[in-house]
């Protein structure tokens, strides 16, 4: 490699690394640690219960959250040179393979179908209809960066979206919180958000703003939704360092009937078996995307092996993935991960669990709510 390709490859990913919070390029130039500092809890907690964790609020530190349920601390400046730059990527052969696939919405459905819908619009977003109420999560609706592949443009002019009720978002991320795609909601809108984005939405003059600390909860009629733990953190500022805000998943008991479940980033952890014992669990939808090479990528997102262990422990009905196909933030091509699943499905004898679901597509449960149905 020349000197002013090794140059350019290093200007690349270090943009790519601020853009998304891998880690903090100026807040930690050292070896990773463990403690206050990075996020991570200072203490074994193996043996309380979530709740517990949450009543004690071992999850807040002093200026900062802290991840209770990993002590891998955040990668380094050293880590991410040994990923882009001196590590083998066996997948780099299939990067051929890779296809733009313009993503077009039909809202048709979403606006004539009763009860109860989901879909999946691109990377992470998506709209839940409930009822007459639309909850939006996550949404990205354009280009993350001009340095970052776009493999899902979306094509659907946005001001034909039915607009939501609620938007819910998992945490801070930019390719989750994407200032750019809030900017198009309506003010008005209610948002509801983990801790510690107050100063983001007053900005936006979005002041309807809800913000939940894990196992609470938002009620809107017989409808509730329910910030609980994961196995993540987050940054937008890598001058301050990493979780200066919350992050978690969602429990959404619907007031259609279905419970559904909304995983956010997460590495694989115990809390997995201890949602699915407490809440029945309809609809797990999992983020599946970003998870290569393991030794980096472990303690922030689950591969597909672990995302079928943590779907068996939820003991979840059926199961949607999301966050694949649109940025290629990890090793792995984009259209890997639901290939991969497949597999493991098929290994394990679930493979009619999986509810198949490309960008742009719409579910609707079923009038019985024992199953869901493509719109057409």
């Amino acid at each position: 490699m020349t000197r002013r390709n090794l140059i350019k490859r290093l200007l690349g990913w270090s943009k790519t690394a601020l853009m998304l919070g891998i880690f903090p390029f100026f807040y930690r130039l050292g070896s990773a640690a463990a403690g206050a500092g990075t996020g991570s809890a200072p203490f074994h907690t193996g043996d309380l219960s979530l709740k517990e964790i949450a009543r004690r609020k071992i999850h807040h530190g002093n200026d900062r959250f802290l991840n209770p349920f990993s002590s891998a601390g955040h990668k380094n400046l050293f880590q991410i040179l040994r990923w882009k730059l001196f590590s083998e990527n066996p997948f780099r052969p299939l990067y051929p393979q890779e296809r733009v696939v313009p993503v077009t919405v039909d809202w048709g459905p979403v606006r004539s179908s009763e009860g109860l819908s989901i879909t999946f619009i691109r990377h992470a977003g998506m709209m839940i209809k409930d009822m007459d109420t639309r909850m939006l999560v996550d949404p990205i609706f354009y280009d993350l960066s001009w340095f970052i592949k776009d493999f899902s443009p979306l094509v659907s002019d946005i001001r034909e979206m039915p607009p939501p009720g609620l938007v819910l978002i998992t945490h801070g991320h930019y390719d989750h919180l994407d200032v750019g795609s809030l900017r198009v909601l309506d003010r008005e809108t209610r948002v509801i958000t983990p801790l510690g984005y107050g100063d983001l939405f007053e900005d936006l003059g979005m002041k309807k703003h809800t913000r939940l600390d894990w196992f609470e909860s938002f009620i809107d009629g017989q409808r509730s939704i329910t910030l609980l733990p994961s196995n993540h953190w987050t940054m937008r500022n890598p001058l301050i360092g990493p979780n200066r805000s919350l992050w978690g998943s969602f429990l959404i008991r619907t007031e259609t009937g279905p419970t559904i479940f909304i995983s956010g980033d997460t590495g694989y952890f115990r809390g997995f078996k201890e949602v699915g014992e407490e809440f029945s669990i309809d609809l797990a939808v999992f983020n599946l995307g970003a998870y290569e090479p393991r030794w980096f990528m472990a303690p922030s997102h689950m591969n597909p092996r672990e995302t079928v262990r943590a779907f068996r422990e939820l003991r979840a009905r059926h199961m949607v993935i999301v966050h694949w196909g649109t940025f290629r933030l990890g090793d792995e091509p984009v259209y890997l991960p639901p290939v991969q699943l497949r597999r493991e499905l098929a290994a394990q004898g679930l493979s009619d669990r999986l509810l198949d679901l490309a960008h742009g597509e719409t579910l609707i449960c079923s009038p019985d709510q024992k199953g869901w149905k493509r719109a057409v």
